[in-house]
């Protein structure tokens, strides 16, 4: 599977504290193997046919298009779906 990050997401990355950093560029690893990733739970309502992975309390929001899986946005779960 392609795994790119969209802009916001790079953006997102580079604003996370640095202990977590090393963490969530485990998920990103992981993601490469999709489908076959544990942990990854759907998203309803308006973030229908989106995906989130999550560790500790920071999420990583992705949706797959044309077999490559974009990563959308990366944060605190703190608002993180209030956008």
């Amino acid at each position: 599977m392609d795994v790119r990050l969209a802009d916001d997401a790079a953006r997102d990355f580079d604003d996370l504290p640095a202990g977590i950093r090393p963490r969530v560029r485990k998920i990103i690893v992981r993601l490469y193997a999709w489908p076959a990733v544990s942990g990854v739970k759907p998203l309803t309502g308006p973030l229908a046919r989106h995906y989130r992975l999550r560790t500790g309390d920071y999420r990583v929001q992705f949706v797959v298009r044309q077999n490559v899986l974009w990563i959308e946005k990366i944060g605190h779960r703190d608002g993180f779906y209030e956008d």
